[in-house]
This record gives C-alpha cells, sequence and structure tokens, in this order.
C-alpha cells in the first residue's frame, strides 16, 4: 500500500554519516517532534537528481527554515559513502541530511519504490518530496516518471508548506 497524506511513516532505519563513520538513525530519531521536509531520489550522481533536485533544496535550506522545518533530509537506496560525497560534491553537506536506504527497506514501506532493473539501476525509490509533521505525512508529492522533478521540487514544497502547517 502507497503511503498518503495523514498517514504515520513506518518504523525503519536508514544509514547515515557520523563522526567515525557510517552508522544508523531510525525513523522515530529523525521525525519524532520535528517537521522534516524529506524529498527521495532515484539515484545519487544520477542527472536530474544532481543537478536539479538536490540542488534545489540546497538552494532553500533558509527558506525552508523560516517556514519553521526543522530538517531537510533526502533519501535514496544508495550506500551511505555515495551520498556522503554526494553532499559534499552539490554543498548539501551540513545542510540536508543524508538518509540511506541501501536495501531498499523505508521506500519498500511506504509504498514508493519502482523497478529500474530494466535501466540497470535495480529497485530505488520513485522522486517525491513530502512534509512529514512529528511522523505524520502533511504533503506528499510523487513524480510520474524519475526524469521529471517540477511536483516534487524544493519551490513545489515551499509554496504549499503554510497551508499545511496553518
Amino acid at each position: 500500500m502507497t503511503i498518503e497524506v495523514g498517514s504515520r511513516l513506518p518504523d525503519a532505519t536508514f544509514a547515515i554519516m557520523g563522526a567515525d563513520g557510517p552508522t544508523t538513525t531510525t525513523v522515530a530519531d529523525v521525525f519524532k517532534g520535528k517537521k522534516v521536509a524529506l524529498f527521495a531520489v532515484p539515484g545519487a550522481y544520477t542527472p536530474t537528481c544532481h543537478k536539479q533536485h538536490l540542488p534545489g533544496f540546497v538552494e532553500r535550506v533558509a527558506e525552508l527554515g523560516a517556514k519553521g522545518i526543522d530538517t531537510v533530509a533526502c533519501t535514496a537506496v544508495n550506500d551511505i559513502f555515495v551520498l556522503t560525497h554526494w553532499a559534499k560534491d552539490c554543498g548539501a553537506e551540513g545542510k540536508v541530511l543524508m538518509l540511506a536506504d541501501g536495501g531498499a527497506d523505508f521506500v519498500r514501506k511506504i509504498g514508493l519504490d519502482i523497478d529500474l532493473s530494466a535501466r540497470g539501476f535495480g529497485v530505488r525509490s520513485k522522486r517525491y518530496a513530502m512534509l512529514v509533521d512529528d511522523g505524520v505525512v502533511k504533503v506528499l508529492n510523487v513524480e510520474d516518471a524519475p526524469p521529471q522533478h517540477d511536483k516534487s521540487s524544493a519551490a513545489t514544497l515551499c509554496s504549499m508548506i503554510d497551508r499545511s502547517l496553518g
């Protein structure tokens, strides 16, 4: 079943990069008591993800914070080493929390996985953006196809936040 507005995020574990190397965090650790802008990409360094999607969120981190967002987070079915280097390369380090879903556990639980095996990518995440308030989805924008990013852009999410949290 696909997650929808009003749903609570399921329990899952992500890999993150800690001061001493890879470690883990849970959905509860990231979302409990916080307003989080979470976006997902099909893969780090892929054209739309690298040139448009992540940079759009990096550019709007301050705006999102001014709108009451505590954390801006990105998830992908990549390992934490790839996501950490990607964050450095895109200026997202220290601005966007990278949540590695290497085994696609989280994305499968929320029903937003996509099988891109025919393109050589395996199971990945659909591209989406969501606003999560204390673990509950308030806004969910899912793209129809991986190259698209208008529905899930930082600009679109920013325009929807005031109505959703008010």
